[in-house]
Formats: C-alpha cells, structure tokens, sequence
C-alpha cells in the first residue's frame, strides 16, 4: 500500500513539475544568440562602416567587449522592425489631394517654340 501511494505521489508530482514548467516563459530562444559583425551586415544589410557609426552613436543594440563588437540577433531584428514605417489608409478624397499637391506646375512663362 505505502508503494503504491508512493508511486501515484511520485507520478503527481511529476506532472505538477511539468504543468510548471510549460508555464514558464522561454527565456532562451534560438535567435537569442551573440553574432559578430559581419552576420549583423547580413542581417541588416548595411555596410561594415555603417554598423560600426550606428553602434558608436548608440542607435543600433550593440555590445563591445574589447575592441570586439557584438550583437544579440533578436535586437537586431526588433531594431530593424521598429524602424519600419507605419502605413496609414488614406480615403479616395485623401489620396487624389496627395497627388494635386505633389503634381508639378507648368512654368509661368510657358515653351517658345
């Protein structure tokens, strides 16, 4: 009797470390990982020079140690989302005045041909 008992807590508990366990939130991911330079280039298809100016003036997630500098992928790609422009739906009536105020005018003095 005191095994089974044993045996169906043991089982119990063990679902409970499970149930627990699912609840937890994934603080490791597989893009939660350190690139260097050159996979950040790919990733945000900019140049070598361009990473190095937008880490120096702080407005790229960058991390130095050394002379080394080093990123976290999933920053690079919410900094590349972040930066991403906003679409907005214009009405018919928005959208044909964009294009009455961006047409260009003809000249003043008109063409002498």
């Amino acid at each position: 009797m005191k095994r089974q008992s044993l045996a169906y807590l043991t089982k119990q508990m063990e679902q409970i470390r499970q149930m627990v366990a699912s609840l937890q939130p994934q603080t490791t991911s597989d893009k939660h990982r350190f690139i260097e330079i050159d996979e950040a280039c790919k990733i945000t298809r900019k140049a070598k020079p361009t990473i190095y100016t937008l880490a120096r003036k702080g407005l790229i997630p960058a991390y130095k140690r050394g002379k080394k500098l080093y990123f976290y992928e999933d920053e690079l790609l919410q900094w590349i989302e972040s930066g991403r422009k906003q679409v907005q739906s214009m009405s018919l009536q928005q959208q044909a005045a964009e294009i009455v105020h961006g047409a260009k005018r003809k000249p003043k003095g008109g063409y002498n041909f």
